[in-house]
């Protein structure tokens, strides 16, 4: 097989991600969600930029999901990242996620869902993830 000198792979990671953004967006908008629309949003709490509150990220050294529905606020999105606040034991934290440390999106409300691949991660042909 000849060698992707494109980097088809990369360039549908970040066509996926920009799925997400631009779902963000909608809900960052004055009108907030639509309908009954939410999302879980699965990522990677040691990927650079991840900001999180010291006490979360000792209970998710690894990675996190979080859940934007009806209790969050300031939902900011950029090119890059998002920041939300997100309430924790009945106090109130902001979190910045960048795009790049998402692993899993998924709005259960359609059954609409992404997984991405981590980076340095290709899929070989027969499916297997190789570092």
């Amino acid at each position: 097989m000849a060698e992707d000198l494109i980097g088809y792979d990369q360039l549908t990671q970040d066509a996926m991600r920009d799925v997400v953004r631009a779902a963000l967006k909608r809900a960052a908008s004055p009108r907030g969600l639509p309908g009954r629309h939410h999302f879980y949003i699965t990522f990677r709490t040691t990927a650079p930029g991840v900001v999180l509150p010291d006490h979360l990220a000792g209970r998710y050294p690894e990675e996190m999901t979080i859940v934007l529905e009806h209790q969050f606020w300031d939902l900011e999105v950029q090119s890059d990242k998002f920041r939300v606040i997100l309430k924790f034991a009945g106090q109130p934290h902001p979190i910045v996620i960048p795009f790049a440390a998402l692993t899993r999106c998924y709005d259960p409300s359609v059954r609409f869902g992404l997984q991405f691949e981590q980076p340095g991660e290709q899929l070989e042909a027969n499916g297997e993830a190789q570092p």
